[in-house]
């Protein structure tokens, strides 16, 4: 009887552990996997926030941007070559989420600018945001802060080195 409960006792922990590592919201037809922010440095004005997004309805839908308490601005951002020199620029009109599709906002690529921060965002913390959707609407989600190394695939582009958002000008 001890060993059954044992037993069930870590299966049930293995299930519940299973499902804090998923880190996924539902909203209509979108599914909003793995919200994550870089840590920034001190006093750092902007960061970055990932994640993966799903659309498993039958019309696309956006995100057009969203708000939090930590953050003046959130824009949503796409990092583009542009005489073999990689360039960040916001998306006019927002990121198109494809029906039937995904789309994965990740370093050196797609990804939700927090800009004008109030506050560091410390390695560690969850962070609430509010995404705002063309269709879905206001969806509340909670980003992991993590330390986000640079991807492989930017150590090739020219950029200067040390490059971080934390010396970008915004508008």
């Amino acid at each position: 009887m001890i060993r059954k409960t044992a037993l069930l006792g870590a299966v049930a922990a293995m299930l519940l552990s299973a499902s804090a590592m998923a880190h996924e919201y539902k909203a209509g037809s979108l599914v909003i996997n793995h919200p994550y922010a870089r840590a920034t440095p001190p006093k750092a004005p902007v960061s970055g926030g990932y994640m993966t997004i799903r659309n498993e309805g039958t019309e696309a839908d956006r995100l057009v941007g969203g708000k939090a308490d930590f953050a003046g601005e959130i824009q949503i951002h796409e990092m583009v070559m542009d005489n073999d020199v990689m360039k960040m620029r916001e998306i006019a009109g927002g990121l198109e989420i494809p029906a039937g599709g995904e789309v994965t906002l990740k370093p050196g690529g797609l990804h939700v600018m927090f800009m004008k921060l109030g506050e560091q965002l410390q390695e560690g913390e969850k962070r609430k945001v509010t995404l705002q959707f063309e269709k879905a609407g206001a969806v509340d989600v909670e980003f992991n802060v993590e330390k986000v190394e640079k991807p492989a695939s930017m150590k090739d582009a020219k950029m200067p080195e040390g490059h971080d958002h934390s010396q970008m000008k915004h508008n």
